[in-house]
């Protein structure tokens, strides 16, 4: 097989041992060792085809890597990386982006921008567009635009029989419908047709608060994103900074909370709105303002460089004073756990409704979604980390929704979240849909 993918395929194709074999499966996480039977590097569709049709009549599994942000171990079969395969234009008429299948948030920014449009993306530039798409997706305006695979108008997809086709509204359905939140299993996603909003600017940023000022901010804002419109969009998260010389001055060795915030329209309403925040507490930074929409992956600031990573994501059914006072309790800046950063997001809104026609999308009912990042060591993450993310879980019980989204399912790590990830009829139906573009299960998906 190996011989034949040389002989039909443009990029690489690596076999371990050879030489930048483990350069093209390195990842976002650095934590994640990736050893494949093979490594393709595809360059275009009629690669990613050929790939699937060898891959098929050898009977291998076939995995994708983009840029490796939640892509667990790949030990067998076919790794496909697609970090050649990229390039984004726009549609300024149709208010489109056609966006190639290793292309990030970044250049997609970039080329709306300049039309004065934007896509509804996830928290980080830095991730790859297809594969946080098909898992849904909550960034940072989802309350007001809804999930980022909302805006998803197509596909070109090489389907578990070697067929490339066009999956959209007209032209088979039932997989863009899948394909829009369904995630994996589904086939070798080449391409995606994404609509653009047209946003030039916002109000939005973020304020840190010291610990001392912790409680009472955290307190403040639990109950204050009762009262914020759908326009309005907000998360926090406490996070305990190291001493290093990368972390801003002000921030550094320090334990602290930290307001995100973007609203859409008035800027002096985005004020008004985030009032109580700011007068919760004393700021040590404050860049919370009127911002180009070519800035909001600045809201979070997540890092860029690659690292090793560990994290857990949940949803809760909702939240109020009882559950401020055990979120404190568990990870307060008082308490010693080994988890940099624990963070709650804002949600409902336009993210509770599904499109007209349908989504795959689970976790719409989610009222606010729990994401633990744990400190970078791998020495930490298979016992220790888990430990520490149980505890808090156990505190919190009450509150977490039986329901979660895949996004945030870190590979089904947790028993029984891979079938959470979706309402009951919505799981059975995506069983249907990838048997029938997959009948040999070409594209493994789910649990280990």
């Amino acid at each position: 097989m190996v011989a034949r993918l040389r002989g039909e395929v443009a990029g690489p194709v690596l076999v371990p041992g050879d030489e930048g074999f483990a350069e093209e499966l390195a990842g976002f996480n650095t934590a994640v060792t990736h050893s494949p039977a093979v490594a393709v590097g595809i360059t275009s569709e009629a690669d990613a085809a050929a790939v699937v049709r060898a891959a098929a009549d050898a009977g291998l599994p076939i995995r994708m890597l983009a840029t490796g942000h939640g892509t667990p171990a790949v030990t067998d079969g076919v790794l496909v990386t697609t970090s050649r395969l990229t390039g984004v234009t726009v549609d300024p008429d149709q208010k489109v982006a056609h966006i190639a299948a290793g292309s990030r948030w970044a250049e997609v920014i970039a080329a709306a921008g300049q039309h004065g449009l934007a896509p509804i993306i996830g928290a980080s530039d830095a991730v790859g567009c297809i594969g946080y798409t098909l898992g849904g997706g909550l960034g940072p305006l989802a309350r007001t635009y809804g999930v980022s695979s909302d805006w998803a108008r197509g596909f070109r997809v090489v389907t578990g029989t070697g067929e490339v086709v066009t999956a959209n509204a007209d032209e088979h359905p039932d997989l863009f419908w899948a394909l829009r939140g369904g995630k994996g299993g589904l086939g070798l996603v080449t391409s995606m047709d994404f609509a653009l909003v047209e946003l030039t600017t916002l109000y939005g940023g973020s304020v840190f608060f010291d610990a001392p000022d912790i409680a009472r901010v955290f307190m403040t804002w639990a109950s204050w994103t009762k009262t914020l419109p759908e326009t309005a969009n907000s998360s926090v998260v406490i996070l305990r900074l190291p001493p290093l010389e990368f972390i801003p001055e002000p921030l550094r060795g320090k334990t602290v909370l930290n307001v995100r915030f973007a609203f859409v329209g008035d800027p002096a309403e985005g004020e008004s709105l985030f009032r109580p925040i700011r007068d919760a507490g004393t700021s040590i930074i404050d860049s919370v303002g009127e911002m180009p929409a070519t800035d909001i992956a600045l809201i979070h600031n997540d890092p860029k460089n690659p690292t090793a990573a560990w994290d857990q994501g949940l949803l809760l059914r909702d939240i109020d004073a009882g559950f401020a006072s055990a979120f404190l309790e568990v990870v307060g800046p008082d308490q010693q756990v080994p988890l940099v950063a624990v963070e709650i997001r804002h949600l409902g809104g336009a993210a509770h409704r599904d499109v007209p026609e349908g989504s795959a999308v689970g976790g719409r009912g989610g009222a606010y979604s729990l994401v633990m990042i744990g400190v970078p060591d791998p020495a930490l993450f298979e016992t220790v980390l888990p430990a520490a993310a149980g505890g808090v879980l156990d505190r919190l019980s009450e509150w977490v929704s039986p329901e979660t989204t895949v996004n945030f399912a870190a590979a089904f790590s947790l028993p029984g979240s891979y079938e959470a990830a979706w309402p009951a009829d919505t799981f059975a139906r995506l069983a249907e849909v990838r048997a029938s573009y997959d009948p040999k299960k070409l594209f493994p998906y789910g649990p280990a």
